[in-house]
C-alpha cells in the first residue's frame, strides 16, 4: 500500500479498493482529487480557519459562562458541551463511521453513542433502510450525528452506467432531505471503489468521498472482542474507522471501543468534524 498521499490537487491515481483492503494504484489511465484530513485541514481557506477559530473562542466564553453542561437557565447545551466545535489541528481525533443502516441495531447504537457523548458519521443504504426506517434517520441526524449516503443499493459504482451511478447516489440524497431538510455532504462507494467517472458524479451531486484507513471486518464475525481488538490495533491520529451497525456483534463492541479509545487520548469525532476547518469538497476523495 502507497504512504499518505499529500493533498497535491490534481493527482494522478486508478482506485481500486476491495471490501476487505485499502488499494490504490497509480495509474496514467485515470485522475481524481485525493487528500487526507490532515492535509486537508493545513490547506483550509484562511477565511474558513478565521471562521473555526472565532465559532471555538465563542464555544470557549459559553462554556466558561454556563458551565460544561450548557446553560443552566435554558437546559442548552453549548456548542462545547455536544461536541460541535472540537480542534483536530490540536486534538488527538479519529473519525468514527457506520456503512449500511438504519437498521434494527441504530437505536441501541445511538443509545450508546448518547450516553458516552460521542458524535459518528452514519453511510446509509437507501433500499430496505432509509426508505423502511425513517425515525432512525431523524433521531441520527436530531442527535448531532453526521448524515452520509452509501449509494441506494450498493451497487459498484465503477461497474454501472454513468447515469445508473448518479440514480445510485442522487436517490438517497433526495431521500435524506425529504426526511430531514438536509442533503448529505459526503458519500462512501461501495467497496471504496471509485474513479474518475465517479468523482465527476459526486462533484456534480455536491458530494465528497470518504475512504477509511480502519476496518474490524466485521462482515465476517460476530466476536465483539474479536471487532474491538482489530479497530484498536489499527486506529492511529485522523484515522477513519469503517464499522456496520447492520451486524450482531459490532454495536456491542461500540462502548469497549469507545471507552479505550477515550484512555488513550482519542476525541471520537464525526469526517466533517475531523476536516475542520477545511469543509468537504464534492468530488474530492478523502482518506488517511
Amino acid at each position: 500500500m502507497p504512504k499518505q498521499i499529500s493533498a497535491v490537487r490534481r493527482t494522478s491515481i486508478a482506485g481500486l479498493l476491495t471490501a476487505t483492503s485499502l488499494v490504490l494504484a497509480l495509474s496514467s489511465c485515470a485522475s481524481y482529487d485525493v487528500t487526507a484530513p490532515a492535509d486537508a485541514r493545513a490547506e483550509a481557506p484562511a477565511a474558513d480557519v478565521k471562521a473555526k477559530d472565532a465559532r471555538l473562542a465563542a464555544a470557549g466564553d459559553a462554556k466558561h459562562r454556563n458551565g460544561a453542561n450548557g446553560d443552566a437557565k435554558s437546559g442548552r447545551k453549548t456548542a462545547s458541551a455536544r461536541g460541535d466545535e472540537v480542534d483536530c489541528r490540536k486534538a488527538k481525533c479519529v473519525a468514527l463511521t457506520f456503512d449500511a443502516g438504519p437498521s434494527e441495531n441504530t437505536n441501541r447504537l445511538l443509545d450508546i453513542l448518547k450516553r458516552e457523548k460521542a458524535h459518528a458519521t452514519f453511510f446509509m443504504l437507501g433500499k430496505n433502510h432509509i426508505e423502511k426506517r425513517p425515525a432512525e434517520v431523524k433521531r441520527i441526524d436530531s442527535e448531532g450525528h453526521e448524515l452520509a449516503n452509501h449509494t441506494w443499493s450498493h451497487q459498484i459504482l465503477t461497474d454501472i452506467k454513468p447515469d445508473a451511478a448518479r440514480h445510485e447516489i442522487s436517490r438517497v440524497q433526495d431521500a435524506v432531505r425529504k426526511i430531514t431538510g438536509k442533503s448529505p455532504r459526503l458519500m462512501r462507494p461501495p467497496q471504496g471503489r471509485t474513479d474518475e467517472n465517479v468523482s465527476e458524479i459526486s462533484k456534480e451531486l455536491g458530494v465528497a468521498q470518504v475512504l477509511w484507513s480502519v476496518t474490524a471486518k466485521d462482515y465476517e464475525t460476530n466476536d465483539s472482542a474479536l471487532i474491538t481488538k482489530r479497530v484498536l490495533e489499527q486506529t492511529e491520529r485522523d484515522g477513519i474507522i469503517l464499522l456496520h451497525d447492520i451486524y450482531r456483534g459490532t454495536v456491542p463492541a461500540v462502548p469497549g471501543i469507545l471507552k479505550e479509545l477515550k484512555k488513550r487520548g482519542y476525541t471520537v469525532v464525526t469526517v466533517s468534524q475531523l476536516l475542520s476547518p477545511a469543509k468537504p469538497e464534492p468530488g474530492m476523495v478523502y482518506r488517511p
